[in-house]
């Protein structure tokens, strides 16, 4: 068998933001690496909110915030961030129309603890914890955001529609249908960024052929990426959108789903349990 290039996205798919990454899982992606083939993670979170828990998985490399970012080995290869003004503008227009902004940077990630409350998402200080220093407020540092992309958090009467049309100019727009972690949120990424992007470009950087990509993912924002890539299993747990792309659809990730669908793909060998 050649050797692989599989990309894995994080939430809903290896890790849980309340629960981490299950042992299964872990366990599975390094004996993927160890039989030959690479593992990237490719994740929407910005840089700056890949937790302990997904930096214990020996990735060969990882694409964050939808493609604005890219590393291998802890060394960063591209990062696209967008321009100062036009992330203050947008804190503005967002803040306008009802929407809470949620900054993501490579290096930081920037909310005000007042409006971006428990009440809007329940696991804001999950979020908050996770980043300890990595944390900044918006308040204070309007003029210097170095962001890579925004998640923008919907509440009642906010008038999101409106809020999308003024920001399309500069950015591609990502929603989600509704599930407990990203239901309420509209993910604002760079023009023509997105996690297809990425993977096209690690392929193209370390001579990866496309027919070796494999994708594992669940969410609306791996819509990009399941229509690249060569071949593509959802989780058990996927949108419906993904899983209408999928080749295979295995488990979700707390009932064995990244093991048995490497083990479907004939990447990892069987482990009892």
């Amino acid at each position: 068998m050649s050797r692989k290039a599989v990309f894995f996205d994080a939430d809903g798919t290896v890790c849980d933001i309340k629960k981490g990454v299950p042992d299964s899982a872990v366990r599975a992606i390094t004996q993927l690496v160890e039989n030959g083939h690479e593992a990237w993670l490719c994740t929407g979170r910005s840089r700056a909110f890949v937790p302990w828990y997904l930096e214990q998985i020996p990735f060969t490399g990882m694409i964050s915030a939808c493609g604005a970012t890219i590393e291998k080995k802890g060394q960063r290869l591209f990062n696209r961030e967008m321009p100062a003004d036009v992330a203050q503008k947008s804190v503005e227009i967002l803040r306008k129309y009802g929407l809470v902004p949620v900054m993501e940077g490579a290096d930081y990630m920037y909310y005000d603890k007042d409006e971006y409350t428990t009440e809007v998402n329940w696991y804001r200080d999950l979020i908050t914890e996770a980043l300890g220093p990595k944390w900044k407020p918006i308040a204070g540092n309007e003029s210097c955001l170095r962001i890579n992309k925004i998640s923008a958090k919907m509440t009642d009467g906010c008038d999101d529609q409106q809020a999308v049309r003024e920001l399309s100019s500069w950015y591609d727009v990502i929603r989600h249908e509704n599930n407990a972690f990203v239901g309420t949120t509209i993910e604002f990424v760079p023009k023509g960024c997105n996690k297809a992007v990425g993977i096209a470009a690690v392929c193209r950087i370390f001579d990866i052929p496309w027919e070796d990509t494999v994708v594992f993912g669940d969410s609306n924002n791996d819509l990009s990426m399941f229509e690249y890539a060569a071949t593509k299993v959802a989780m058990g747990n996927a949108s419906q959108k993904i899983l209408e792309l999928a080749d295979h659809v295995t488990t979700d990730m707390f009932h064995y789903g990244i093991r048995n669908g490497l083990e479907t793909l004939g990447l990892i060998r069987g482990e009892h349990v």
